[in-house]
């Protein structure tokens, strides 16, 4: 009688050796588009120059010209029938001369009080943003065009001329944006003149107001007049220091 055989354990095709490596096909590469570069910049040409620099003149001669008269002084002098077109007309070049708003608007309360001041304020604001927008508009944006370049300023660009009204109209409400650096910047983009002239004129209303009622009631400073507009342009100056402390650029970690 023969001994019994050891009977092999069965393999199975499907179980890899102890000591074999599987190999994994490594994932596909996403392949990623490279940006566009951007065109050559391009050189303006000398008539572009030589208005650029009849701008830069016009502008410093504007400013310069506030240390041979005052405004203040012409305000007080004007009279009879007069006294409105001459504010209106001083008010608009001040704006165009860099002189600062707010005190413009509060000679406006102190010469007419809050119920002509306003309006009157208002409508040199908007022909001071008009004169301004002419100037850049015919003398320096052909030559500052091209220099609109890269993300920030393209997309800006885009804004005003897609949003004008609208995006305009932001900007004059935020009580931190100097004034004549927006009327120049709106004439460099390619914001249409009707939307940027409507926006203005609509978005200077509440700072306006507080800093001509401030002026008007300036002589009785417990008045509920004064008060209230003081305390909207404490909250104005507020809001922009806290806007202008979030926008400041953050060190990367």
């Amino acid at each position: 009688m023969s001994a019994p055989q050891p009977i092999a354990a069965p393999t199975s095709a499907s179980t890899p050796a102890p000591d074999s490596v599987i190999e994994t096909s490594p994932a596909p590469a996403v392949a990623v588009e490279p940006l566009p570069p951007l065109p050559p910049l391009r050189r303006p040409r000398r008539g572009a120059l030589l208005r650029l620099g009849a701008l830069l003149v016009v502008l410093a001669a504007a400013a310069a010209s506030l240390l041979l008269w005052d405004p203040s002084a012409v305000l007080s002098a004007a009279s009879g029938p007069w006294r409105m077109p001459i504010a209106l007309s001083v008010y608009a070049f001040g704006s165009v001369a860099f002189l600062p708003r707010p005190a413009l608007n509060a000679g406006m309360g102190v010469l007419f009080g809050s119920l002509w001041g306003v309006p009157l304020a208002v409508a040199g604001s908007a022909l001071g943003a008009a004169a301004a927008f002419a100037l850049g508009r015919w003398l320096g944006r052909e030559a500052l065009r091209p220099l609109v370049r890269g993300k920030v300023l393209t997309e800006i660009d885009r804004r005003l001329s897609q949003q004008g009204f609208r995006s305009v109209l932001l900007v004059r409400l935020f009580p931190g944006a100097p004034f004549q650096a927006g009327n120049l910047a709106c004439a460099f983009s390619n914001v249409r003149f009707w939307p940027y002239l409507a926006g203005t004129a609509l978005g200077v209303v509440p700072t306006t107001t507080a800093y001509v009622v401030a002026g008007a009631s300036a002589s009785s400073p417990t008045s509920p007049a004064f008060l209230v507009s003081a305390a909207v342009i404490a909250a104005m100056c507020v809001f922009s220091a806290v806007s202008l402390w979030r926008a400041r650029p953050r060190r990367s970690s």
